[in-house]
């Protein structure tokens, strides 16, 4: 009498664990996807979270990023436990049918998240941790690419793969499909349009695009302001500060009086913006945001209407301010 063999463990349990991994990745880019769509900061013990989450590469075709990752995470979940929700004693067929097919989905799914999370760990740390150390790490796309690898490691060694062929060519085929649209958004990254201003970090890497136009109004108020001693202290990655300069448009933001408070910007005055926003928060009785303006010794935290920064200053010209609020774009 023949002993039958035993089921390895993982073979038991590989999708399980795949779609454990996955649950975790929804959340995970659910939360960052959330905060994207609702114009809030992500919590993150450092600032790299929030320097790469505004970056440009944090966009595709408009739409976060974290978007098309929670998208493929609850495809992956959705992969993983299809073939558990049918009686293999009742319709063993259909049931052996689903996990052969959806083995070489997760496996394909798997294998184009692993290389896409790869060329995003790329650019974060050649991009930001090469400039800012441990201040340029987004935990959250750590996290991230960790499950896409611990994903695909599970649909090599989580089933017994007669056809080893078929997983190289169909590995083979997704990797270039994958690595020639993963490259060729990477290299439109930074494009800007040759009728918008840049808002650029030190390097010259763009994170934002000013594409209103400026009104004699418009142009008028920064030169008062500029003149009147007034400050907009803010950052580069911050979109708020963007959407600021925006209200001015792009011919009148050369005369906005702006200081820059961000590690890794354009002149940066850090000394300058730890005192004033110092004396903002002593006066405002809380945290001072981005941007935060200085205006006849008063402080007003986050973006002001144009109208709002006119009474402040007392300013007396033309004041039929042509732009409205807009969203900024990133290139």
């Amino acid at each position: 009498m023949t002993r039958r063999r035993s089921t390895p463990w993982i073979y038991r349990n590989s999708r399980l664990l795949i779609a454990a991994i996955a649950i975790l990745g929804i959340l995970n880019t659910g939360y960052i996807t959330f905060n994207k769509l609702s114009n809030t900061v992500v919590a993150c013990p450092t600032t790299g979270c929030e320097r790469v989450l505004e970056s440009p590469y944090a966009v595709l075709f408009g739409l976060p990023l974290s978007l098309y990752g929670l998208l493929a995470y609850l495809a992956m979940a959705g992969f993983a436990l299809a073939p558990l929700a049918v009686n293999p004693e009742e319709k063993k067929s259909l049931r052996t049918n689903l996990e052969n097919n959806t083995w070489l989905l997760l496996f394909a799914g798997a294998t184009a998240m692993l290389l896409f999370s790869g060329y995003l760990m790329y650019i974060m740390f050649s991009k930001f941790v090469s400039q800012f150390g441990v201040n340029g790490i987004c935990y959250f796309c750590l996290a991230s690419a960790t499950f896409a690898t611990l994903m695909f490691v599970l649909t090599l060694i989580g089933r017994d793969w007669n056809d080893r062929g078929q997983l190289v060519f169909l590995g083979s085929i997704v990797g270039i499909v994958t690595l020639i649209g993963t490259l060729a958004w990477g290299a439109s990254v930074g494009q800007a349009p040759v009728n918008a201003t840049t808002i650029s970090d030190a390097q010259g890497n763009p994170y934002f695009l000013i594409e209103n136009t400026s009104g004699d109004a418009e142009t008028q108020l920064a030169r008062h302001l500029k003149q009147t001693g007034a400050g907009m202290y803010a950052a580069y990655w911050c979109p708020h500060c963007c959407e600021q300069k925006e209200l001015f448009g792009k011919e009148a933001v050369a005369d906005i009086p702006y200081v820059e408070c961000a590690e890794g910007g354009k002149d940066v005055q850090t000394e300058t913006c730890q005192r004033v926003l110092g004396e903002a928060e002593k006066q405002l009785g809380q945290r001072a945001g981005f941007p935060t303006w200085q205006i006849n010794g008063r402080f007003f935290s986050g973006r002001q209407t144009l109208q709002q920064l006119a009474e402040a200053s007392g300013y007396q010209g033309p004041q039929n301010f042509k732009n409205q609020f807009k969203t900024c774009r990133q290139p």
